[in-house]
């Protein structure tokens, strides 16, 4: 068996954020394994199902991001499994949109999704698949920008990466991590959702999470006034 947990802030207004596009490939696992994330249980929205022809168990946390460790690590628990047996989705600000990688274990980088996990978790070996969302232009906080919302130039790439990283996933389950690396770990065709053109992003940052929410990989002032310290 199998645990995925997708990382993302719950609520409507957060839908289509930056920072909620582990919630997104969930989704898309979801739907090609014909699931519905509709079962509540470890503080999440969750689902069981199959996944390349394994059982696994599907998991959004509904804890706010820098809590998603409360989520996962009693679901990890409960269903017996090692770390690595727990595959995590999450945003990457160090890869840009459009390239996606698999990887065991590791620090947090700063985020705070990945800072509650080692928190909670045995050990940092899971597995991650990092996200690739990009660095944020030139005079915008990393804080504002992971929860603003892509833009319609970017529809094209997001969608892809989507669907790359649901397939990574079912390469991993059914191949095994070094093979799906082998796979998955290269850079997309030249031009491929590059970084390089994106204009700033047009859409406004969705309101700040409520108490006890992660802004993002860097605290804001609010959140260190707070005592949030990710």
């Amino acid at each position: 068996m199998w645990l995925i947990a997708g990382l993302g802030n719950p609520d409507a207004k957060y839908e289509g954020t930056r920072h909620n596009v582990g919630f997104m490939v969930l989704e898309a696992l979801a739907e090609r394994a014909q699931v519905s994330l509709s079962e509540k249980k470890f503080k999440a929205r969750m689902a069981k199902g199959r996944i390349a022809g394994t059982e696994a168990v599907l998991l959004a946390p509904q804890t706010y991001m820098n809590l998603s460790g409360e989520s996962v690590g009693p679901a990890m628990g409960f269903f017996k499994l090692t770390p690595a047996e727990v595959i995590v989705i999450h945003d990457e600000l160090d890869l840009e949109l459009g390239k996606n990688r698999l990887k065991k274990g590791g620090g947090h980088g700063g985020h705070n999704g990945l800072r509650s996990l080692m928190t909670h978790l045995p050990s940092p070996d899971f597995i991650r698949v990092r996200f690739g969302i990009g660095r944020p232009p030139a005079g915008w906080d990393a804080a504002d920008y992971v929860l603003s919302r892509f833009q319609k130039s970017e529809a094209e790439a997001l969608q892809k990466s989507i669907t790359e990283c649901a397939e990574a996933i079912e390469a991993v389950v059914r191949d095994g991590l070094a093979r799906a690396m082998n796979t998955f770990n290269r850079d997309p065709k030249e031009g491929q959702g590059s970084q390089k053109k994106q204009a700033r992003p047009e859409a406004k940052p969705a309101p700040s999470p409520g108490e006890g929410a992660s802004e993002g990989q860097i605290l804001t002032k609010k959140e260190r006034a707070n005592g949030h310290d990710g």
